[in-house]
């Protein structure tokens, strides 16, 4: 398409009007973008509880930064804050609702709308030769179904008694009797169980497109075999979240009925059973990781062939690999209750499954290392975050196969391993957020980021962020508990002192670095050097269109000749072949190699 025919497609969509180009947009790239803005704010959001939660543990009892620039009028006042955090040290109440919200952020408000609903919605059409989703209404809809979820999140912290404190999983019966949850209200847990089963009818909506638009309408030649690895991802984790989350909406809807009408689903006095929560939690809970980490993996395999210059090694495994972890993040939800008084018997079934499930992610793995092996590597922005990815997510599935283990989760389960553990795979996710931001940052806003302060934003991350997590491995072996108010209180766990500190320094540092990532994001928007239609000499289909698409995306439905992965080809000059690419002998090529 040319320049000039974008510049009208564009002017033809604008005179719809500010409101429905820009906030109640039908199209695919501006839903896509809108959840990309939302979730960068709820890290924000995310990002300073977490350093909340450090500050206590480094400097227990101690005001926060900052705190002490507050006059007496504000701390004498009826502020949430100056309630939850008087004279600016956190509460033991308050600290409890900093690591539920911080989580429950990250996971809901961040990574979700991400990976799922911004390269979801931006990627899936435009990378199948498609001018827009299935159904371009559900699509608005549930990016404004989540609107009002993430507002509600956010009130929760300024009701009576403050927001949820009951961790993250909101276990029964702590979550379930207003009296348990440790704080002073119960419309805290209350807006959290509503919030959430209305962000699940947001995912629903979008699974339904995601599913319909990639088996309805990809551009001939678009087989199943030609399809991008990371539109396979979301293809899989569609389907994941179709099947997963009314299992959790049902629970969450459970449980505001025992808190506020009197049932007993959970409840035992009344017959209930709490662990009916940890088992439907879980049954969501586990299949949700990987709804989370095949989209990163998805980016990581999409990126590492660009910059490698050749092929994905074993585009065919690479497919199935997703397909076993899905089938089998249904069969391991146990062993997240190894301490619930399983039956040794059935544990040791699930340590089965969890070591089972690993053999797919080993696949995925070595196939990347294989990608790596004599490669042409350009180590630029995107690529070293995939990489980052690749190491952060290879460390947290070696520290899972100790928790895999039902003899070795006993001791660990409630220590800070579990901590380091999570964040090495779920936060590592983040690795793969900042590689597709990098990647696609392009394609979707039609200009670079900067390379430079990429790098900076790189190195900076990576090192405090292994300087913040490695250490919490050697305080989980040495009994450090998790959800501690202060360690300090306890005498065997005071010589940890130091390195608590040495986290939360770390920590602290890591989230300062997130600015050059800020910055570089908001002044590339206005004054980032405009950008080719193909800067990265990629073969998907998005770089056939202009950067950024017009609406409708493509002049013409365009027509797929071979696979997504024909780096380095034989039967070209250049070291790319693009998909829409025809040229004699290439012709009939699935996923990539030759």
């Amino acid at each position: 398409m040319s320049e000039a025919a974008a510049a009208h497609a564009h002017a033809e969509h604008h005179k719809q009007g500010f409101v429905a180009t820009y906030i109640f947009s039908f199209d695919h790239k501006m839903i896509g973008r809108q959840f990309l803005f939302s979730g960068l704010l709820m890290l924000i959001v995310g990002g300073l509880l977490a350093m909340m939660v450090r500050w206590q543990l480094g400097y227990p009892e101690e005001p926060l930064p900052i705190t002490g620039w507050f006059s007496d009028e504000f701390w004498d006042g009826e502020s949430w804050f100056a309630a939850a955090a008087p004279y600016g040290v956190v509460t033991s109440e308050f600290y409890n609702t900093l690591f539920t919200m911080h989580a429950t952020i990250m996971i809901f408000f961040v990574v979700m709308p991400i990976m799922v609903g911004a390269f979801g919605n931006f990627l899936i059409p435009i990378s199948i030769g498609a001018d827009d989703m299935a159904f371009p209404t559900l699509n608005m809809l549930s990016f404004w179904t989540a609107v009002p979820a993430m507002i509600l999140m956010l009130l929760s912290f300024v009701v009576p008694g403050g927001a949820a404190g009951g961790g993250w999983t909101s276990y029964a019966p702590l979550a379930a009797v207003p009296d348990y949850a440790g704080v002073d209200g119960p419309w805290g847990v209350n807006l959290w169980l509503i919030s959430l089963f209305i962000l699940g009818f947001s995912s629903l909506m979008g699974s339904i497109n995601y599913i319909t638009t990639l088996i309805n309408m990809r551009a001939p030649g678009m087989t199943w075999d030609r399809l991008p690895l990371m539109i396979w991802a979301l293809f899989i984790v569609a389907i994941l979240l179709l099947l997963a989350l009314p299992v959790l909406t049902s629970g969450l809807a459970m449980m505001f009925f025992d808190r506020m009408m009197g049932t007993h689903f959970f409840l035992p006095e009344g017959g209930g059973e709490p662990l009916l929560w940890q088992h439907i939690f879980w049954f969501f809970g586990h299949p949700e990781v990987y709804i989370l980490v095949l989209p990163a993996m998805g980016v990581t395999s999409e990126i590492l062939p660009v910059f490698c210059r050749k092929p994905i090694f074993g585009y065919r495994a690479m497919v199935l690999s997703m397909v076993a972890i899905a089938f089998l993040s249904w069969v391991v939800w146990g062993h997240h209750m190894f301490q619930s008084g399983m039956n040794p018997a059935l544990g040791t079934a699930f340590t089965l499954t969890t070591m089972l499930i690993a053999i797919p992610s080993a696949i995925k793995t070595f196939n990347w290392l294989g990608t790596l092996w004599g490669g042409s590597i350009r180590f630029t922005s995107p690529m070293l975050f995939s990489l980052g990815f690749v190491f952060l997510f290879l460390i947290g599935g070696l520290s899972g196969v100790f928790m895999g283990s039902m003899a070795v989760d006993v001791f660990i389960h409630d220590t800070y391993y579990i901590v380091a553990h999570i964040h090495y795979v779920v936060a590592g996710i983040i690795f793969g957020v900042f590689a597709g931001l990098y990647y696609w940052f392009p394609k979707m806003f039609g200009r670079m980021m900067s390379e430079f302060w990429g790098k900076v934003h790189f190195w900076l991350t990576f090192i405090f962020f292994n300087l913040t997590f490695f250490p919490m491995h050697f305080l989980g072996v040495g009994g450090h508990m998790r959800r501690i108010y202060n360690p300090n209180q306890y005498e065997f766990l005071e010589h940890f002192a130091g390195m608590n500190e040495f986290i939360t320094v770390s920590a602290l540092l890591l989230g300062a670095s997130q600015i050059f990532f800020l910055l570089n994001f908001v002044l590339s928007l206005f004054f980032g050097r405009r950008a080719e239609r193909n800067p990265w000499q990629a073969n998907t289909l998005e770089w056939v269109a202009p950067s950024p698409p017009p609406h409708g995306n493509f002049e013409a439905t365009p027509t797929v000749y071979h696979g997504a992965y024909e780096y380095s080809s034989p039967f070209v000059e250049e070291d790319y072949l693009p998909q829409t690419r025809y040229v004699e002998g290439a012709v009939g090529m699935a996923g990539g190699g030759h």
